[in-house]
């Protein structure tokens, strides 16, 4: 049986996890795992509210990485500690009418471009039905 937690302790885990990454950083990255752009995260990470962690960054805005190239899409995003070790992968990114972990107006990133993260939440994975 799949093991099942409470509000309060979904809340605790992603408290936990944020304060572990707080004021580190996010990288948002090709399919084929090319960095295309680097946010800071603010030093305290963000907020929780029940089992949702809101990202606040240094700047919503950054210039794209030199590996971006021309039109490069930004797939997936991880997220290092101030260490720069890699501490939560797999993050979504699409459009801001998407579902993802991750909301942008372009995914289409160009080295030195302008690179815009409108929404960026962390939701603790759902219980099994």
């Amino acid at each position: 049986m799949p093991v099942i937690y409470d509000a309060a302790t979904k809340t605790a885990r992603m408290t936990a996890t944020r304060n572990q990454v707080a004021n580190g950083t996010l990288e948002l990255q090709s399919s084929a795992n090319t960095v295309l752009a680097i946010f800071g995260l603010s030093s305290d990470g963000g907020t929780i509210s029940g089992d949702t962690w809101t990202l606040v960054l240094d700047a919503n805005t950054v210039t794209g990485e030199g590996g971006a190239g021309t039109g490069t899409t930004a797939a997936k995003a991880r997220i290092k500690d101030s260490g720069g070790t890699v501490r939560i992968s797999g993050l979504t990114v699409g459009l801001s009418s998407s579902s993802a972990d991750l909301k942008m107006i372009n995914t289409s990133i160009t080295s030195g471009q302008s690179v815009t993260i409108n929404s960026a939440t962390v939701q603790h994975a759902a219980d099994p039905v």
